[in-house]
């Protein structure tokens, strides 16, 4: 199956299975931040889920995908600080501000940083169309967040302190989301990458979450957190897993862009499970988002 993979890329095959890998990323990756903001408190929940993909990956990368080649080691060294910078500004941006608000403003920022380093790393090139479209939808998914922030009722140090954490969890995005696709193109297997990848960053945050855990006053149950954390670690690896061999298939830019699709999806997990109020101004504005990754699919 890998070499079928590998075969594709750079192919009008490869090319439309990408985008639907891309798309599928965001669909899920939208219900793993959902996870992490939801009942649970972010820190603990992000190392239930860390832990849970970490120990479903072990026997795979150990016994089941063709070891890594030597020069991949030093690659999956950087793996290690790139995803915990990004998940300790996630949690601390998901403990100061509500997930309507916190979320577009990451996602929003991340794909605009990794088509500018995908120009660099990998020589990318998006057409005037393709960037009318990656302005439209980086627009509105800021749009969609000064209009959930409006709507929030918490104070506006803490506004400010959520929205700069997402800042910085954004740019985090857009590095590990190149660092990722340039480990991934590295190796000859991708499973290989995937399978190391998973099992290399599930190792430190659950260390992280089980001192928060001792530290609090009232800790919750273990039982439905792990629950919640296992079902965390499957959706990550269509999340992750998704849009990391979608780099490895088509362009890393385009990949970034139509995954931050998500936001909508975000916005309905908002309202109909958080219960966060989406109005039509917010629904015209996601529709705006959709549009926009439209445009630079077909531009």
């Amino acid at each position: 199956m890998s070499e079928w993979l590998v075969g594709l890329a750079g192919t009008e095959t490869g090319h439309w299975l990408a985008v639907g890998l891309a798309l599928l990323a965001a669909f899920t990756h939208a219900i793993f931040g959902a996870l992490q903001k939801g009942r649970f408190d972010p820190w603990l929940m992000r190392g239930a889920m860390d832990v849970s993909y970490g120990l479903m990956a072990a026997p795979f990368a150990l016994f089941v995908v063709p070891w890594p080649e030597p020069h991949m080691w030093l690659i999956f060294a950087g793996v290690l600080p790139i995803h915990l910078g990004y998940k300790l500004f996630q949690a601390m941006a998901y403990s100061k501000g509500a997930y309507t608000v916190v979320y577009p403003v990451v996602r929003g920022t991340g794909p605009l940083v990794t088509v500018l380093a995908a120009g660099v790393v990998f020589g990318e090139r998006f057409t005037l169309a393709q960037w009318l479209g990656v302005a439209l939808l980086l627009g509105a998914i800021f749009a969609l967040a000064g209009v959930n922030l409006r709507q929030t009722k918490v104070a506006r140090a803490q506004l400010w302190q959520a929205l700069g954490l997402a800042f910085v969890t954004g740019l985090f995005v857009a590095l590990y989301t190149t660092y990722d696709a340039y480990g991934i193109r590295a190796t000859a297997d991708p499973f290989t990458f995937l399978a190391w990848f998973f099992m290399i960053d599930g190792m430190i945050f659950p260390f992280i979450s089980a001192r928060y855990y001792k530290n609090m006053a009232y800790p919750p149950a273990l039982g439905p957190l792990m629950r919640r954390g296992f079902l965390g670690g499957l959706i990550a690896y269509a999340s992750f897993g998704s849009v990391m061999m979608a780099t490895r298939l088509d362009t890393v830019g385009q990949a970034a862009v139509l995954r931050e699709t998500s936001v909508v999806f975000a916005a309905l997990i908002g309202w109909f499970f958080l219960k966060e109020k989406v109005g039509p101004l917010q629904g015209m504005l996601m529709a705006l988002i959709a549009l926009g990754a439209v445009v630079v699919e077909f531009g």
